[in-house]
């Protein structure tokens, strides 16, 4: 299964709504979008849970906050989950306003790394 492409549409439309400067690669059957040269968001093909899910690089502060929502889960490649990263399900997504959110919170967060 591929990618999400309409997800990925999507976030380009937010990116480009806001002024955000990025590009997108193909990375592992998903996309990344990155802002300032580092990964900021993209969608993944979980196989655990069978769907495309939203990548966010949120960093640890937010990620506290955000975690014990519902619709996210740890970022976990390899049984470890990565600091500061998370994924979101289809469902907390689903609205543009909960997208723009997300997209809001890892272009936020990527404004740090500069």
């Amino acid at each position: 299964m591929a990618y999400d492409e309409y997800l990925g549409e999507r976030i380009r439309l937010i990116l480009e709504s806001k002024k955000v400067q990025f590009h997108d690669k193909k990375m592992m059957g998903g996309l990344i979008f990155m802002i300032n040269d580092k990964m900021s968001c993209g969608i993944h093909i979980d196989k655990k849970y069978g769907d495309s899910l939203l990548m966010l690089k949120i960093g640890t502060e937010a990620y506290q906050t955000e975690i014990i929502k519902e619709v996210c889960l740890p970022m976990d490649f390899t049984g470890r989950p990565m600091k500061g990263y998370i994924f979101v399900t289809p469902e907390g997504f689903d609205l543009e306003s909960d997208l723009e959110y997300w997209i809001d919170l890892a272009v936020d967060y990527n404004k740090t790394l500069l």
